[in-house]
């Protein structure tokens, strides 16, 4: 599988980084709920060197549900207890202000995990604001239950309590149509320490998304976030199972 991910390409916005990717990972019963918002809601928690991406002049923040599995470095085997947990992201869109080459990607307000060794990982090599959780997923056949409990040290606390499943077919996103712009997305962006703004790339075939249902019981993840609370219903995506290769952080030269 890793070797046709990285040998399908045309679907990308722009070309394979240089260089070898670092990290596999396999992301399971996915969810994705995307609430519209205003930009100028989102500026206050957006770094300068980042503008907000829109779609039609609405900008979007999305909550993204999973698990996690096969989580491990290149050339390197999963560890059993430390490659398979659940994950929950909270997430908008973005692109650099300066870069000589657009691309859009997204950016964490939160990503809270099952995992305390991967949370450590990835704040130290990626600077993303991963918070410690007890969480669980749990397949039903008829539906996915999924429970979160941040417990990290001095971290705002956020609950998610959620039932989810798809509804229709797999139908794959069409360039231009809203259901592309808010899953297709192959970079990630961060800022260290000292306030640099940092790229990842990812790699992944299309995203083979079902339309889904969603009844969310409890979430404070977008209040901790400090983000406007939705009045819409959320634009739902469910996904079985993606595939993911990522490259090491990068600066972004401006």
């Amino acid at each position: 599988m890793l070797v046709e991910l990285t040998d399908h390409v045309s679907h990308r916005p722009y070309p394979l980084p240089n260089g070898p990717w670092f990290m596999h990972q396999s992301w399971l019963d996915l969810l994705f709920a995307h609430w519209p918002v205003s930009a100028q809601e989102l500026r206050p928690h957006i770094p300068d060197d980042l503008e907000i991406d829109t779609y039609n002049g609405t900008a979007w923040f999305s909550l993204v549900m999973f698990r996690m599995s096969g989580v491990r470095p290149r050339r390197l085997p999963s560890i059993p207890g430390l490659s398979s947990f659940p994950e929950v992201n909270l997430r908008t869109y973005v692109f650099p202000r300066n870069a000589g080459v657009h691309q859009p990607g997204v950016w964490f307000f939160s990503l809270d995990a099952h995992n305390r060794a991967a949370v450590a990982v990835a704040r130290r090599v990626y600077h993303l604001p991963y918070f410690h959780a007890d969480m669980s997923l749990t397949d039903t056949q008829l539906s996915i239950l999924y429970e979160s409990e941040r417990t990290h040290k001095h971290a705002p606390p956020a609950t998610l309590s959620a039932e989810y499943y798809p509804v229709d077919g797999i139908e794959y996103t069409l360039p231009g149509t809203l259901d592309h712009w808010v899953s297709e997305r192959y970079c990630l962006y961060t800022t260290d320490r000292q306030g640099r703004l940092l790229q990842a790339q990812v790699h992944h075939l299309p995203w083979p998304l079902q339309k889904a249902d969603c009844q969310f019981h409890t979430n404070t993840m977008i209040e901790a976030a400090g983000l406007p609370l939705p009045v819409a219903a959320p634009l739902l995506h469910f996904a079985r199972r993606l595939d993911v290769l990522i490259w090491p952080m990068h600066r972004v030269e401006q």
